[in-house]
């Protein structure tokens, strides 16, 4: 649960835990027991999370805006290590190609 940043009128401002459903909630002060609403006076501390459940989040706040694109095509011999990727059409001497890997019973072009 992230902590939030909350103002009491006669003791002043404090920190509470809050679930994520209740954080436009007010709450109640430590010091005095009176409804004290959620001020901003920080970003909420997210750090005491776990693990997993911290990069689940980074990884939504990344993913919200747009999805994550290469500036390269498919089969873009710079992001695949530097190494191009070998041709799966087979040429003869004839000039007649084939394709080992595709179906056999369709016919090259």
């Amino acid at each position: 649960m992230p902590l939030y940043d909350y103002y009491c009128e006669d003791c002043g401002p404090f920190t509470a835990f809050a679930s994520l459903e209740r954080f436009k909630a007010p709450c109640d002060c430590p010091e005095c027991s009176t409804s004290a609403p959620r001020v901003l006076l920080n970003a909420p501390r997210l750090a005491v999370l776990e693990g997993g459940t911290r990069r689940a989040h980074e990884t939504n706040e990344r993913s919200a805006d747009s999805p994550k694109r290469s500036s390269h095509g498919p089969g873009c011999s710079c992001c695949t290590s530097g190494k191009a990727r070998p041709s799966k059409t087979l040429h003869h001497a004839n000039g007649a190609k084939s394709f080992p890997t595709k179906r056999p019973w369709m016919i090259s072009h």
